[in-house]
């Protein structure tokens, strides 16, 4: 049970492993999407048909011919990985085995929607992925097993999440070899310790300038590349500009007894060719721009094509210069 393409890796992982029967494959309904709202399959469904694996898209499992349907396949374990459904307990009722979940974060730390951005965000050093044994609340269940990951200080949410679904797939494999020799030991989660990796929304891709460095770096890299860091430019006399920004560079601690850093968004030129631009603490640098409805350019490029002469580009808290 899964839909997106980090649950399509892990499917894969299994398939390959071939040390079990995998009878269906459940994912969400297809949707529209895209400005034509054109139906597409989840990469999941992609991946089931591609493997000739029977596919269910049922809403929600509150209509009962859903449930019995899914008991008529008589399955052993359920295996779930970013489904998007909380599943009833009647449903997790159903496997002999019971079911067991795929989970991108070393719990009881970051349950949720967003456990691989709120890592990075929050500026942790490491993640991981946690095997699971379900129950009804939301990534509350048991622990089966662990593996941590290091994130890398240019790691994004995007490399992150493919390293992370590798690593989930091969440990689910590990997990499924040990389950008919009663190797598994599940432990309870220590709720105390617990937080929660709330869904992104848009609005979080703007950069704060007023942070610190790292801060910054960290909030840029969390929502790369969805839903995307911006700030807005305001230039005298000119239309203001919102501006996409990929992941930069954390500029050195300034020196002792140095001028001070003028303050926070502003920007302070070009230096080998990357736009420099002041943070609480330290200068950021950028690499790669892309103006609203332009495509994506080097500092060097937007310098001189949307600075040149300019004296008065800065940036404050809100994301605005």
């Amino acid at each position: 049970m899964g839909t997106p393409e980090f649950a399509a890796t892990i499917l894969r992982h299994v398939a390959e492993w071939g040390g079990c029967e995998l009878v269906a494959v459940y994912t969400q309904p297809d949707r529209p999407c895209g400005r034509g709202q054109v139906c597409r399959f989840s990469e999941v469904k992609t991946l089931a048909l591609e493997l000739d694996i029977p596919v269910y898209q049922p809403l929600n499992f509150r209509n009962e011919e859903d449930v019995e349907t899914l008991r008529s396949l008589r399955p052993d374990v359920l295996l779930v990985a970013a489904y998007g459904l909380i599943l009833p307990q009647k449903v997790l009722d159903i496997p002999t085995s019971g079911a067991i979940n795929v989970h991108a974060s070393l719990l009881p730390k970051y349950r949720g929607a967003a456990p691989i951005q709120r890592a990075i965000m929050n500026g942790d050093p490491v993640t991981g992925v946690t095997i699971m044994q379900m129950e009804r609340g939301l990534d509350t269940g048991p622990i089966l097993m662990q593996r941590a990951m290091a994130i890398g200080i240019a790691d994004t949410a995007g490399t992150m999440h493919d390293q992370l679904s590798v690593l989930g797939g091969r440990l689910l494999v590990e997990a499924l070899e040990l389950l008919p020799k009663n190797g598994l030991h599940a432990k309870p989660q220590d709720d105390a310790l617990s937080t929660h990796a709330a869904k992104l929304e848009k609005t979080e891709g703007i950069v704060d300038w007023n942070q610190p460095a790292k801060v910054v770096h960290a909030r840029i890299r969390g929502v790369h590349p969805w839903p995307g860091a911006f700030f807005v430019m305001h230039r005298a006399g000119q239309k203001d500009l919102r501006i996409a920004v990929e992941p930069g560079e954390i500029g050195p601690q300034p020196e002792s007894g140095a001028e001070p850093l003028p303050a926070p968004g502003t920007v302070m030129g070009l230096v080998d060719d990357r736009l420099a631009i002041a943070t609480a603490d330290r200068v950021y640098y950028l690499s790669m721009l892309r103006p609203a409805n332009k495509k994506a350019m080097s500092a060097s490029a937007f310098f001189c094509g949307y600075l040149n002469g300019c004296d008065d580009a800065t940036c404050s808290g809100e994301g605005l210069c």
